[in-house]
């Protein structure tokens, strides 16, 4: 991957206004990815969806997460079902469609052709923060559990495919929402509106049936936090993990708009 300037293509800006556009944002957990989503979603001309592919995860890996057993009756567990329909026609014939997804989710099983028809946008955020955030809602995460080693790969995987993907930084959308979120919906070809800095207190229609255990900060909230302080402490016992996921996101971090 090159640093920015050096060689990294732009990928080519949709007609603004385009019909049935979809915009795929990937990120592992904890990394601003819910209030992405409710920014999106305070818009007229978009429809969102929340992490699509987690009954198929849960269901392909047994994995116990918390509400395990609501997550797989709320949504299909067939993961080829799901790829049609993300790939299908937006809900309520919007224009706009904004989909969020987690990158661990996307494990051998998963199909991924369907990535080729949207926007591939990737969210980032310094491992530290997003570790020492997903400890205090479920013990002990793995790299696996994070994200950052898959976030590359696919990344990887659709500048193959001569995607252009664009990359995000969760820390500059903090520092300034409004000028980050201009720049995104620019380079996206999406035409870019106010609205997107607040939402109504109290989630979204679209929350996936897990919000309740994972979104009580971005229910509370009505727009972005503010700029983030310094990096957190990471226990002794996580420094593996944040030290095997520091070279994925200083990757990922060298490209970022």
């Amino acid at each position: 991957m090159e640093p920015a300037g050096q060689g990294v293509s732009v990928r080519p800006k949709p007609a603004i206004g385009e019909q049935n556009m979809k915009i795929a944002m990937w990120s592992g957990p904890r990394n601003l990815s819910t209030a992405m989503m409710y920014a999106f979603g305070a818009r007229t001309d978009c429809a969102v969806i929340d992490e699509p592919f987690y009954a198929a995860y849960l269901a392909m890996t047994g994995l116990h997460h918390p509400m395990r057993e609501e997550v797989l009756a709320a949504q299909s567990q067939d993961p080829g079902q799901v790829a049609a329909m993300l790939s299908g026609p937006n809900p309520g014939a919007r224009p706009f469609w904004y989909q969020k997804h987690m990158t661990q989710h996307m494990i051998p099983g998963i199909p991924r052709d369907w990535m080729r028809s949207v926007c591939n946008v990737f969210l980032i955020r310094h491992p530290a923060r997003v570790i020492a955030s997903y400890a205090e809602k479920r013990e002990n995460p793995t790299l696996e559990d994070i994200g950052f080693r898959q976030q590359a790969e696919l990344f990887d995987e659709v500048s193959g495919w001569g995607g252009d993907p664009l990359v995000i930084d969760s820390h500059d959308i903090r520092e300034d929402p409004a000028r980050m979120l201009e720049r995104l919906c620019d380079r996206i070809g999406v035409p870019w509106s106010p609205h997107m800095l607040s939402w109504p207190k109290g989630g979204h229609k679209d929350d996936g049936v897990w919000a309740r255990h994972w979104y009580g900060a971005v229910w509370n909230s009505t727009g972005f936090a503010g700029p983030e302080g310094d990096l957190p402490e990471v226990p002794e016992a996580l420094q593996p993990v944040l030290q095997a996921a520091m070279p994925f996101y200083e990757r990922m971090r060298a490209v970022k708009i």
